[in-house]
């Protein structure tokens, strides 16, 4: 049923030790023109948790159940790890598959939405890594996955034992499911911001709660520059002035933990919540769900089968349906800032699912 050699999983990286974090930082901030000192004062934040990001332990727990997913299923296809900004970076993962004699992979990319940073940003990274590496691999990207059942189903999941935790005020609690604030010009060029709110309405659906806002985080543009708002800190002020002391945030925008996972929400919105005497719950992301391995497995075997002329169930909740295998040259398509007027610009990446340890800038 293959055509293809290998699978090739793709995420944005993670620092591991104190001695990492400046070096990831500037891999980050490549041609962003963004201060030394701003990048140390993120560094910071890193500092608080002994420099080591959650994220790529929460990547390998992944793809050591993706490997046991595709062993259940009689599907022998090796599996390489490649990161954008950490070890393992993509360049040499690609050099090591073609010493392996790969010829064509299949990417699993970490993110489940259309936009630019978190697509087709992916997609020119692998084309560069290739240039780098001078490797000859085909590689055809899975599609996005935000409306698929089982990434619904793994949200529902994490919500509903979140909501567990409020018990009898459980009426009275307000869901803020929470994402990566891209550019507004980012945003204009991709379904991001619609596949989110699709994605909001079927949990919100699946678990019967209705009381719930999609609202952004880890926005790292300058304050000139509009990005998708309310801030998750914003909102939670909004919250407790309108009477409301009790929220589940729930990080529906992400695969993994990561720093701004850890930071953003876990320590800078839960102590903004509790000075404002209000009950905080953060519940975990898909990617920790049992379901979200077979997510992964259905995913492949759906592209094997198409690319082998096999007639393929490809299921999608919602109104948009399934996202197509293979993305128009002009989807998504956005001009990042350039090096000039990112200065001052923070993290700068714009992300989804960046483990960049961004901070919002004061308002």
């Amino acid at each position: 049923m293959s055509s293809y050699d290998a699978i090739l999983f793709v995420s944005f990286g993670g620092p591991e030790g104190p001695d990492d974090v400046m070096p990831f930082l500037r891999n980050v901030l490549r041609g962003k023109n963004v201060p030394e000192a701003r990048m140390k004062e993120v560094a910071h934040h890193y500092d608080l948790f002994e420099g080591v990001s959650p994220i790529n332990g929460q990547n390998r727990a992944l793809i050591a159940a993706l490997e046991a997913e595709l062993k259940e299923r009689a599907i022998d296809l090796p599996i390489y790890w490649g990161n954008r900004n950490w070890h393992p970076m993509l360049a040499d993962t690609l050099k090591q598959m073609q010493q392996d004699g790969i010829k064509k992979a299949l990417a699993f990319v970490t993110s489940a939405y259309s936009s630019y940073s978190g697509c087709r940003q992916y997609l020119e990274d692998i084309i560069k890594a290739k240039e780098e590496s001078q490797v000859d691999i085909e590689v055809d990207k899975l599609r996005v996955f935000y409306n698929h059942p089982l990434f619904i189903e793994a949200n529902s999941q994490h919500v509903l034992a979140g909501l567990n935790q409020f018990q009898s005020q459980r009426a009275d609690t307000a869901i803020a499911f929470t994402a990566h604030s891209i550019p507004n010009a980012m945003a204009d060029t991709c379904a991001y911001a619609a596949q989110l709110a699709e994605a909001c309405q079927l949990v919100a659906d699946n678990v019967g709660h209705q009381n719930y806002k999609l609202v952004y985080q880890s926005r790292s543009g300058p304050p000139t520059q509009p990005w998708l708002e309310p801030d998750i800190c914003d909102h939670i002020r909004d919250l407790h002035s309108r009477g409301i002391n009790n929220v589940l945030v729930h990080p529906i925008g992400f695969i993994s933990d990561h720093m701004e996972i850890v930071y953003d929400l876990d320590t800078e919105a839960s102590a903004l919540a509790a000075e404002l005497g209000m009950k905080f719950v953060r519940t975990a992301t898909a990617g920790t769900n049992i379901l979200f391995r077979k997510l992964m497995g259905d995913l492949v075997v759906e592209r094997l089968k198409s690319n082998s002329g096999v007639d393929a169930e490809r299921p999608a909740l919602g109104s948009c349906g399934p996202a197509p295998d293979c993305c128009s040259p002009s989807c998504c398509a956005y001009t990042p800032m350039r090096p000039a007027q990112a200065a001052g610009a923070g993290t700068a990446s714009g992300a989804p699912g960046a483990d960049s340890g961004s901070k919002r800038p004061t308002k």
